[in-house]
């Protein structure tokens, strides 16, 4: 500093004392300098205190020399002091070259500078309002110095600027928000201790309302958040949890839809308070705002389904999204669909290609108002919504959810409780929006059948659940439902109906009337036999899939859909299979359904009686395709009790090649038999004469089967089927004449209606000699229905198992002896025994001898 230079009004003495070295000598120069300001001011000399305040900034503040910037920051000081409340007007002068020396590379010189601010604000109090955002500046710097004694004098001066700012209620917060928003993202932990401290403070203050501008801290709270400081952090916490009890409060007032976007970015980071936090607030958002938030749905989707796949290590975070998922699941309602009005035909829109999808989910995504899943924050914030936002009808866009929901589907890394949560959005928005929703069916339709492949049966049940709402949507009517997939499947809606006269008529036999086509499939959606038909194709490229959860997913879509329509359309189908080993496996997987499955018992039911037209004409149209599998075939015959056509079926058996796998059907076929499926069928082997063909069907699969336990079984049961005769409960003669006399061998009288039995015993008669001859007479010569007591004879109590009808009237009985010829009674024995033929060998006819002198 030159020396011979004028200073006035200072004086050389105080100039001298100013750039010593000593601190001593620049306060007794301060000291002077107050003295000397003092007395302007009571002169209301301006111009001179403006000089001496312009004199220490330029010449000592800013001076090269560290001693005269020294004091110039303490001539500084002197003069706010003795400026009084009359400091107010000087504050810029008197700030601005403080301000500079925070930057000074000398921690001593930036302590001095601190310690002149706070003489200047503690002085000019309020009046330093107005310039609060360079003093804040300053200070957020001072807050990271990492010298002790200026980051202690800093925070003197914070807290005398945070108790000016308190009981002030002309504070700027409009001009301070753009710089809080700047200095919040500093990665420096006491600068964002600083940070958090000071929005404490203004929270806190009644007069002001930080709610309103809390879309512009927000992300950088959560950036706080995550310091690794558990002080800050639990700093960051309270504050957050401050601003979410003020939002509870105050719901009409927030900006829910501008800070949506910042939660779904931060519900997606790695740290677990961070998005713990953020899943809470997202929670209370979608309570609170209701249906503000469903333009925003694809991006919450993104960020709340992957958490439904957490374990129990972030239970919390899982519970918390879960709510959110069901809370945003509810505000989608049928107002939301279009006008049931006719709409174009829309064209095929492609699949998601998976590599899109997981190029998006690699970044946080956020789902804005247009949809998209894939846009990111960048550097601060980047949500621009419209000023009327709020108040314009909220329109619900399925583009960006349908867009979300399917790259999570596609995705086979998600986890089972994240692809269920997935499956249940889009059952929910086939309920509520069928109309919106059958624009995406085509591009979700494969990744649905692609999910049938899960290993999840509770994922396969959602699946099917989708897909039979697709077929059976009234959404989904169409009258031409357009090429399906693959080159072998383009058939119109005609060629799934039943099939061609012509074609049943190749199943005709001689002699017998040909077979009138299966009726149309019952009346469902185009989506029905696309999926019918993608599904048979998916069990034939995948035949893993067809033993292991082939039956499993049959068996749901019965529950699902209309039983008799899936295996109408299903035959249908397979009747056109040009590989005839997987239509043969096909044909035995549904015929095992239909026998086993209690889903189908009022189908069973349907094709056991065949009482209906419908019931006929699906009995034709299954026997058709259950053709390609001739064991099936049969079952089928028997369920629907067609016992002589299985019988014919059977005889043809011979000329097939009987190989391993027919023997196994065969077996389980008599398993089946057993069952209780087919109880009313071994009931009816009691009833011989009415079901012979049955019991010729049964032995003819005995006689198929080789010396195995279904052998052993079959046999057992057939050895059960009891003699017609035993069962016959009335008797069969017919109304015989009344008794009349004749003779036995011209010697005995006998009566008319006692023929003998076959096996006659020793003591009666003996064999005959030759045809026509006498049957000779026994010395006792009495029938053993004689009464020896009485002259009449009582009944024969012989079992005559001789005829079957009532005896010839000739007929004799050899049994009859010395009786009174008036006397004879009938002998009603029932006829059992060979047949005639046999009869007439063992017994003739007598003629009635000319010298008896009976009556014939």
């Amino acid at each position: 500093m030159n020396p011979e230079k004028d200073f006035a009004p200072l004086t050389p003495n105080i100039v001298r004392a100013l750039n010593d070295k000593l601190y001593e000598k620049r306060k007794v120069a301060a000291l002077e300098i107050e003295k000397l300001v003092r007395e302007f001011v009571a002169q209301n000399n301006t111009v001179q205190i403006k000089h001496v305040i312009q004199t220490l900034s330029q010449e000592f503040a800013l001076s090269q020399h560290p001693h005269s910037r020294k004091g110039g920051l303490i001539g500084l000081a002197a003069c706010s002091i003795a400026l009084g409340k009359d400091s107010g007007l000087y504050l810029k002068e008197l700030i601005e070259p403080v301000l500079t020396c925070f930057n000074d590379a000398d921690s001593r010189l930036r302590y001095y500078a601190c310690e002149a601010l706070y003489n200047i604000v503690k002085v000019a109090r309020g009046a330093v309002l107005p310039h609060f955002n360079v003093l804040f500046d300053g200070l957020s710097k001072l807050a990271a110095d990492p010298d002790p004694n200026v980051k202690s004098g800093s925070e003197l001066l914070d807290r005398l600027l945070k108790d000016i700012v308190t009981e002030s209620n002309k504070f700027d917060l409009v001009g301070f928000i753009p710089l809080l928003r700047e200095r919040i993202y500093s990665n420096n932990q006491y600068a964002r201790q600083f940070i958090i401290s000071w929005i404490l403070v203004l929270e806190s203050v009644p007069d002001i309302n930080l709610l309103d501008y809390l879309p512009e801290i927000l992300d950088g709270l959560f950036q706080i958040l995550g310091d690794n400081g558990k002080e800050i952090r639990k700093m960051c916490e309270v504050v957050l949890g401050e601003f979410l009890k003020e939002t509870k409060k105050n719901p009409s007032s927030v900006k829910f839809a501008e800070m949506a976007n910042i939660l779904v970015i931060h519900c997606q980071t790695t740290d677990d308070l961070i998005q713990l936090t953020a899943m809470c607030w997202l929670r209370e958002f979608i309570q609170l705002a209701g249906r503000v938030m469903l333009p925003y749905s694809s991006g919450i989707l993104t960020a709340v389904l992957p958490c439904l796949a957490y374990d129990d290590r972030k239970r919390n975070i899982k519970e918390v999204a879960n709510v959110c998922n069901q809370s945003l699941m509810k505000l989608v309602t049928p107002e939301d669909d279009e006008p049931n009005e006719p709409r174009p035909v829309v064209q095929k829109q492609a699949g998601p290609n998976p590599e899109d999808c997981a190029a998006k989910q690699e970044g946080p995504a956020s789902g804005g108002p247009d949809g998209s899943c894939d846009s990111s924050f960048s550097n601060g914030l980047s949500v621009f919504t419209p000023a009327n936002a709020e108040r314009a009808p909220v329109t619900l866009h399925l583009d960006g959810i349908v867009q979300v929901l399917n790259c999570h589907l596609s995705d086979t890394a998600i986890g089972m409780m994240t692809r269920i949560a997935v499956l249940k959005w889009l059952y929910h928005l086939y309920i509520k929006t069928p109309r919106k929703m059958s624009r995406h069916t085509d591009s979700l339709f494969p990744v649905l059948l692609q999910t049938l492949s899960d290993e999840s049966d509770e994922v396969i049940l959602k699946d099917l659940e989708v897909l039979a709402e697709i077929a059976s949507s009234p959404a989904g009517q169409t009258d031409d439902p357009g090429p399906l997939d693959g080159p072998d499947l383009r058939v119109s809606h005609s060629e799934l109906q039943a099939p061609t006269p012509s074609r049943a008529g190749l199943l005709n036999t001689s002699g017998t009337k040909s077979l009138e086509c299966s009726p149309p499939t019952p009346t469902m959606n185009s989506y029905f036999y696309k999926f019918m038909i993608n599904l048979l194709k998916r069990f034939s490229s995948e035949r893993k899939l067809l033993e292991v959860r082939g039956a499993f997913i049959i068996r749901q879509l019965c529950l699902l859909l209309h039983a008799e329509s899936i295996f109408h359309s299903m035959a249908d189908i397979l009747l056109r299979e040009e590989d005839l080993t997987f239509a043969s496996t096909m044909v035995h997987t549904l015929n095992t359904i239909l026998l086993t499955s209690t889903e189908l018992f009022q189908l069973r039911n349907q094709l056991k009686d065949l009482k209906t037209p419908e019931s006929r004409n699906l009995f034709c149209c299954l026997y058709r395709s259950w053709c390609h599998n001739p064991v099936t075939t049969v079952s089928l015959c028997f369920l629907t009790q067609n016992y002589r056509h299985a019988y014919d079926l059977i005889q043809k058996f011979g000329d097939l090649e009987v190989t391993v796998d027919f023997l196994t059907e065969v077996d389980k076929l008599v398993q089946l038999i057993e069952c209780p499926i087919f109880t009313y069928l071994r009931l009816q082997l009691l009833d011989v004469k009415s079901n012979p063909y049955l019991i010729k069907a049964l032995y003819g699969l005995l006689m198929l089967l080789p010396q195995s336990s279904a052998f052993q079984l079959l046999s057992h049961r057939l050895q059960c089927v009891p003699n017609p005769e035993l069962l016959q409960t009335e008797s069969p003669w017919k109304q015989a004449e009344p008794p009349r006399r004749f003779t036995l061998n011209g010697a005995h009288p006998a009566c008319t209606r006692c023929p003998m039995r076959l096996e006659f015993p020793p003591r009666l008669c003996k064999p005959l000699g030759r045809p026509g001859s006498s049957l000779p007479q026994e010395d006792s010569g009495l029938c053993p229905a004689v009464d020896t007591g009485s002259l009449e004879m009582a009944l024969c109590p012989l079992s005559c198992r001789a005829w079957g009808t009532t005896p010839p009237p000739d007929l004799v009985c050899p049994g009859a002896g010395r009786v009174d010829p008036d006397g004879f009674s009938a002998c009603p024995r029932p006829l059992e025994g060979p047949e005639p033929q046999a009869k007439a060998q063992l017994l003739r006819i007598m003629p009635r001898s000319p010298d008896s002198g009976g009556e014939g």
